[in-house]
């Protein structure tokens, strides 16, 4: 069991960063974006702050030490949409990279605001920022626009799941490009396309739900479950984790409501649970989550005990929600409210930086993970990018890092092998904040031997959920 460390802060507090990152996202759109940068000290210093037609702005930093061939990255998330409050979550980890690893200097607190000065392998980077608004279409748009027309070398990102899946289709027809994963988490991305040239250092959602499963079934004694998700790849993936362990013990999930990504009004799907369960799995994101939970709240249901989250829940804007989300346990890639050396450090850093009311994020610290690669890469090949980039993919593959969120290396499908947690929201004083109830180490994205390659992609039905073998962690 990890120990655990509460963090927390006040709901004025969220209701201020729920503020300003939703108006950073209507301000910054699906990519009609007209950011300015100056007010944040970049564009006017760096030679930033043009906007790419149909494109987000577009923010460069060159290096006044590094004296290789500048390397572009470009850094794709979601600015619009039912994810746009992670928006700035994802552009602050990746440019935290460049802070900490890349050695560069924050140039503003807004989400595009530029990083000067970073550099990798002895060669200055330059950054390009991409909003997507988590449908494929639009961010394979964003990614074709990096890479044809702003002409990246490295893009770091999708954010969601579909997304994700698109884009490393789309890799497969750029190989002169190297594609590193944001947070995009559906299972396909890696274990059914196999792009040569796309790297996933995060896993996928099955992989971030080892140990929930598990946990309802031995320590909440649940036997009937439902899920509620959105209606994408990735909710499927983590609903797959779930029952591989759920139903592998025995349990039954009764059904599964699927709502279209662009619900706003949840009730009518809150609705269709069955009353005869002991809980609800809930696979949702940012907006989403909220609306979800207070729907739910409003027909006298609790959380504690009776809901659990997917990974996307548990995200300081879901406190908005209210002192009642206290008691949710959730599946997690990273150790929010953790207590070791490694992601206490990344957190104390982070937060000199940048507003601390992000870091406590999957989204950041994964986009952080991301970028961290990239710097790690270059600086093993000497930014050496020639022949399609082979000698820099090569060390990517070659990569062990030890994350903010523990050690990770990746197997053949150039999918991480890393550790998953179990965590909870909690309630201090109160004030929310999370803690670790529990760690698995090295999740596979076989799940344990759970998933066979070839078998088919977790969907609406599938997984069936069916007694059978469970992963080693599921009853120790």
């Amino acid at each position: 069991m990890a120990g655990s460390k509460r963090w927390r802060h006040g709901r004025r507090g969220l209701t201020a960063l729920l503020a300003a990152v939703s108006a950073a996202a209507l301000a910054a759109g699906c990519g009609n974006s007209s950011n300015d940068n100056s007010g944040g000290g970049g564009s006017s210093t760096s030679g930033a702050g043009t906007t790419a037609a149909g494109g987000a702005a577009t923010t460069t930093s060159a290096s006044t030490t590094a004296k290789g061939k500048p390397i572009k990255v470009g850094i794709l998330t979601t600015c619009g949409g039912p994810f746009a409050l992670f928006e700035a979550e994802a552009f602050s980890g990746a440019k935290y990279a460049l802070v900490k690893d890349g050695g560069g200097t924050s140039a503003g607190g807004k989400p595009q605001d530029t990083v000067n000065g970073a550099s990798a392998g002895g060669h200055p980077i330059s950054i390009q920022f991409g909003c997507s608004d988590a449908t494929p279409d639009k961010a394979v748009a964003e990614a074709r626009r990096l890479v044809e027309s702003q002409k990246v070398d490295v893009l770091l990102g999708p954010l969601s799941g579909d997304e994700g899946i698109a884009v490393a289709n789309y890799a497969k027809t750029q190989p002169q490009v190297t594609f590193v994963n944001g947070t995009s988490g559906a299972q396909e991305t890696t274990l059914s396309v196999h792009a040569p040239n796309f790297f996933r250092f995060g896993g996928d959602g099955a992989q971030w739900m080892a140990g929930l499963g598990s946990y309802a079934y031995n320590q909440l004694h649940w036997k009937k479950a439902a899920i509620l998700g959105e209606d994408y790849s990735y909710p499927y993936t983590q609903a797959a984790g779930f029952m591989a362990e759920f139903c592998g013990l025995g349990g039954q999930v009764t059904k599964r409501v699927w709502a279209p990504l662009s619900t706003t009004d949840w009730s009518s799907y809150v609705s269709q649970l069955p009353r005869d369960v002991d809980g609800v799995v809930l696979l949702t994101g940012g907006a989403n989550t909220i609306n979800a939970l207070k729907s739910y709240l409003s027909l006298g249901q609790q959380v504690n005990g009776h809901v659990l989250g997917g990974s996307s829940v548990l995200d300081p804007t879901a406190f908005a929600v209210g002192n009642q989300l206290a008691g949710l346990s959730g599946g997690s890639p990273v150790p929010l409210g953790g207590a070791t050396a490694d992601w206490k450090g990344y957190v104390d850093g982070f937060d000199k930086v940048y507003d601390k009311k992000l870091s406590q994020s999957l989204f950041t610290v994964l986009y952080y993970d991301g970028m961290k690669a990239i710097i790690d890469g270059l600086n093993k090949v000497n930014g050496d990018l020639s022949g399609n980039q082979k000698a820099f993919q090569d060390a990517l593959k070659t990569l062990n890092p030890t994350f903010p969120n523990g050690k990770v290396t990746l197997d053949d499908n150039r999918n991480s092998v890393q550790p998953a947690y179990v965590v909870q929201v909690a309630n201090d004083g109160g004030q929310l904040g999370f803690k670790v109830q529990r760690t698995i180490d090295n999740v596979t994205q076989d799940f344990g031997g759970v998933f066979k390659p070839g078998a088919p992609a977790p969907s609406r039905t599938a997984p069936s959920c069916s007694k059978g073998k469970v992963p080693s962690w599921a009853t120790s």
